[in-house]
């Protein structure tokens, strides 16, 4: 049997991968591993407003009840948020229920621990091994109860303006959120923070979530802040964990550039610990030649948030993030916040009066081509032609490029990505090595 958790929790179709009956089992197993401390645990969770996160939600909920929690409902906010208010609850664990920046049709559940942290590897694994071997569940006045949260949104928005490190004053900005779960707490932070704010694609109805608007289509963003004259654009996914950024000639700025930003913004302040910039090892050959110019180190994990988390943890660091636009504060958040993100972007071009275009030119990425391969077994690229390929490219490549091969974390696909200093270079190599990738036989 395959593994249950991908890269960012469970994942699928909901009502077909995602079902309810699978919710209830599996938040029933996670109150064994999660909330194992003998006494009755607390759990927080919550959801974004695409349509199926009511039917999952409801269902998660019965499933930790059922296993004796004491759940509080917190309604439709981000991802973020559900890690920010596990932690200050004291909670055992928290929920949530998104797909992210997936279409409305899927669905997701993921977990963070005591103190809003993402699960690492192991601890996912025993929550799977605990959903094949069920246990009696409590009865009478052992049986959880279920109450909602009073105003959780508004004390998410209350840190998000807390931590922000200056005044937004003077800077109209147009917020994407997506139809998601931060239509009301991104626009209202920026205002509170001093931000004249417009806000689009923010009427979710539980169907248009991530439909052609937000950070993975931000075409409506870019012409929208040139027909606003705004200074800068800002771009959530649906569970507002990442955030992309456009300037104010409707240029994209990706997370390698907004971590670039970031990174000198906080060397300057003494605040980045270690002089040292965490991200995956997507993040643009550009990124690593920017940071290394600027004195500034840069470590690489593997793909995934939680793995540059974990990282930011073991070195003490205090930056972090993925070039897809996950950025992590651990000073001010324990996970991804695109919101938190934005506020810092903006802060900065508000502290420097410098136009976000002329912050992200310290930034000058690398030609990048990706490809997907769809393959029956993801394991090919251990093959020796596929190795050998890679191997000969790099070589072939130098200091001027740069190949990754990896499989994806919940889809049937090798993702093949090369970097050189010429575009049709990159697109050429990429091209041959997806065709060796698709030709190859699994060992």
């Amino acid at each position: 049997m395959s593994r249950l958790f991908g890269t960012d929790g469970v994942r699928g179709r909901a009502n077909a991968d995602l079902t309810p009956e699978l919710a209830l089992q599996l938040n029933i197993a996670a109150v064994r591993v999660l909330g194992s401390s003998g006494r009755r645990p607390t759990v927080v969770i919550g959801r974004d407003p695409r349509a199926s996160g009511e039917m999952l939600e409801a269902a998660s909920a019965a499933g930790l009840a059922a296993a004796g929690a004491e759940v509080i409902d917190l309604g439709v906010l981000p991802t973020p948020a559900v890690a920010h208010l596990t932690a200050t609850t004291g909670a055992a664990f928290g929920v949530m229920i998104s797909a992210s920046h997936n279409p409305m049709p899927d669905n997701g559940i993921k977990f963070f621990a005591a103190g809003g942290r993402k699960l690492p590897d192991e601890v996912e694994d025993a929550i799977e091994r605990a959903m094949d071997a069920p246990e009696p569940l409590p009865q009478g006045e052992a049986v959880g109860r279920i109450s909602q949260a009073a105003a959780p949104v508004e004390a998410y928005i209350e840190h998000l303006v807390s931590v922000c490190p200056n005044s937004l004053a003077g800077l109209k900005v147009v917020v994407d959120p997506a139809n998601g779960a931060a239509t009301h707490a991104a626009p209202e932070a920026l205002r509170r923070a001093g931000a004249e704010v417009i806000a689009i694609n923010a009427a979710p109805d539980g169907l248009n979530i991530n439909d052609d608007c937000g950070s993975t289509h931000i075409d409506g963003l870019r012409a929208a802040v040139v027909e606003h004259r705004a200074d800068a654009g800002i771009a959530l996914d649906g569970d507002a964990d990442r955030c992309l950024a456009v300037d104010a000639a409707g240029e994209p700025v990706d997370g390698d550039a907004i971590m670039a930003i970031l990174a000198l913004a906080m060397r300057e302040a003494g605040t980045l610990q270690g002089e040292t910039l965490v991200t995956t090892v997507m993040s643009n050959l550009g990124l690593h030649q920017a940071m290394g110019e600027a004195g500034i180190k840069l470590e690489t994990t593997k793909v995934g948030d939680r793995y540059v988390l974990e990282r930011l943890g073991e070195g003490g660091f205090s930056l972090g993030g993925e070039q897809s636009g996950h950025i992590v504060l651990p000073d001010h958040a324990t996970t991804g916040d695109g919101t938190l993100t934005s506020l810092m972007l903006l802060a900065r071009m508000a502290a420097t009066g410098r136009s976000l275009a002329e912050l992200a030119s310290v930034f000058t990425p690398a030609p990048q081509v990706l490809i997907n391969v769809r393959v029956a077994d993801k394991s090919v690229i251990e093959s020796e032609a596929v190795r050998g390929a890679v191997a000969e490219w790099q070589r072939k490549l130098g200091s001027d490029g740069r190949v990754l091969l990896r499989p994806s974390g919940t889809e049937p696909l090798v993702r093949v990505m090369v970097e050189a200093s010429e575009e049709p270079v990159a697109q050429s190599v990429a091209a041959e090595l997806a065709s060796v990738v698709e030709n190859a036989l699994v060992a």
